[in-house]
């Protein structure tokens, strides 16, 4: 299966992607979730195949999801407490 799809970020969450198939867009996303994501920013159009390479995704779990829900949500890396206490530890030293 492969699926031409429209991939959008969030302007509230960095990191935050939206797939969804080309041909249907965002309506089938729930308004609810549209809602929490902010207005689509489109980023790219990309021929997603079961083994395209994708940078934090696996393209057949992408494709499933949008085949059974109308879309895919990628959430932004899970950052822990000690690695941002040492991240902003490290901005307040730079300045």
């Amino acid at each position: 299966m492969k699926s031409l799809c429209d991939i959008y970020r969030s302007p509230r969450k960095d990191e935050m992607y939206l797939y969804v198939d080309k041909r249907e867009g965002t309506a089938k996303v729930p308004e609810k979730l549209l809602q929490l994501f902010g207005k689509p920013q489109h980023v790219t159009t990309l021929l997603l195949t079961p083994d395209k390479r994708l940078a934090r995704a696996d393209a057949n779990k992408v494709l499933n999801e949008i085949r059974e829900h109308g879309y895919y949500l990628q959430m932004p890396p899970a950052v822990d407490s000690e690695m941002s206490a040492i991240a902003a530890k490290n901005c307040k030293l730079q300045r």
